[in-house]
């Protein structure tokens, strides 16, 4: 098993670390190889948490955006990102020195291997749980409109009021380091994505909005925008080495990450396909927007909207908190240390998210640049390396490159999308 071997020397001393405490003394160590004690349906709650995340409420967006045809390509983009997931897996079973996605990019490349793994994974992370405070803001100011108001001399909106609030919510369940635990809380998680969508198909069905919008079959300008926000969909890959050796049984991976990337599927496209019809081209970044607020499937939908990032803020954090607490002197590692930490994190995403307010913008920049990267761009190449496949031509290096061909195209012109949407909005 990974966990019985003890790190090289290249290992010892990693940059930007995520795992640098291993097996030998006692500590911080064995409080990391005591998580390997997840079970198989555990892992699959936190995984299916992690994939089926706040896309859910921008994929009819992205429909609007692209037009029907490219739900083509969300299948594609799912496909993609379940095989490099698979190769993150084989990187992980060919050297069992890898405990973290960044060593998987140090024994590909090196220590600039580990740090381009490190920046990007922890970067997406990041702004992808500063989306969690920027869309509970939004909802909750749609739901509960609050004038502007004084606080020691300080102006504060409504939106900004919600995402505090909502940061301090989220705080407690960053302070779980237990996976096996944290799955409880990925449970109200992948239960609250359910709800969200049979909500809404309820307020189109029985109260009255209807799915009379056709909509447009394809639209080449806002490919980019749909690819990003797809992209966006499945930029959980950082998380999967996390997962993987949390599990009492690692040869159920496999068969894990399946399940949780066809029911998570199944899910993107249900919602997209419910938006679009409901809404057409008037759709907003966040579905639950354009929901009206008298009905009591709606409230219901907007409600469990509110509980899905408070679910999944801790799970995608945890390679970050990790990272950090590594980076502190053992000798000053404690209980204490490890809250103040994770605190830290959350008071810094606050801040972004309320110098930051656009939903729609951010969640398809990081698509572009971060979840391309991070989720199909680094596990194809970190494989190719670590395997020697590149050395021969087969079918699975033909494949592997025109991923990375495609990835290219849609992280270049994604970004490019996205950014100037950015800038046009400031």
């Amino acid at each position: 098993m990974p966990e019985e071997h003890s790190y090289n020397s290249s290992l010892d001393v990693p940059l930007l670390p995520e795992w640098k405490h291993h097996e030998q003394g006692h500590g911080i160590a064995s409080h990391h190889s005591s998580k390997n004690t997840v079970s198989s349906f555990r892992t699959c709650l936190n995984g299916l948490n992690a994939i089926s995340g706040i896309g859910i409420l921008s994929v009819p967006y992205a429909l609007a955006s692209g037009g029907w045809l490219s739900l083509v390509l969300l299948f594609a983009i799912a496909t993609a990102a379940f095989y490099t997931g698979m190769l993150i897996k084989k990187c992980m079973d060919k050297n069992f020195n890898i405990r973290s996605y960044p060593d998987i990019g140090e024994v590909a490349f090196g220590k600039i291997g580990r740090l381009v793994v490190s920046v990007s994974m922890y970067t997406e992370l990041y702004l992808v749980s500063t989306g969690f405070l920027i869309l509970e803001g939004d909802n909750l100011s749609n739901l509960f409109p609050i004038e502007e108001f004084q606080i020691g001399g300080l102006a504060i909106s409504g939106k900004q009021f919600f995402v505090i609030l909502v940061a301090l919510i989220v705080l407690p369940t960053v302070w779980l380091d237990n996976l096996s635990l944290l799955s409880y809380v990925s449970a109200s998680g992948v239960f609250a994505s359910a709800i969200i969508i049979l909500s809404i198909l309820w307020t189109a069905t029985f109260d009255g909005v209807g799915f009379h919008q056709k909509g447009t079959l394809f639209n080449w300008n806002g490919i980019p925008t749909a690819v990003s926000l797809y992209a966006f969909c499945y930029c959980a890959h950082p998380v999967f080495p996390t997962l993987y050796n949390s599990m009492a049984n690692k040869h159920h991976f496999s068969n894990v990450l399946f399940v949780c990337f066809v029911l998570s599927t199944i899910g993107y496209a249900s919602m997209a396909i419910i938006g679009y019809l409901m809404f057409g081209p008037q759709i907003e970044s966040q579905v639950t927007l354009n929901l009206p607020l008298n009905k009591v499937s709606s409230k219901l939908a907007i409600y469990t909207t509110l509980v899905n990032p408070i679910a999944k803020f801790g799970l995608m954090v945890t390679p970050i908190t990790n990272a950090l607490k590594d980076l502190v002197p053992r000798a000053y590692m404690n209980r204490g240390m490890s809250i103040l930490v994770s605190s830290f994190l959350v008071i810094s995403t606050t801040i972004v998210a309320l110098s930051v307010p656009f939903f729609g913008g951010l969640m398809s920049l990081v698509g572009a640049f971060l979840s391309v990267t991070a989720s199909i761009l680094l596990p194809c190449l970190c494989y190719l390396k670590i395997s020697g496949t590149y050395k021969k031509i087969g079918c699975e290096t033909v494949a592997i490159v025109v991923i990375v061909l495609a990835a290219v195209v849609m992280g270049i012109s994604g970004t490019y999308t996205s950014v100037m949407e950015i800038l046009h909005r400031l």
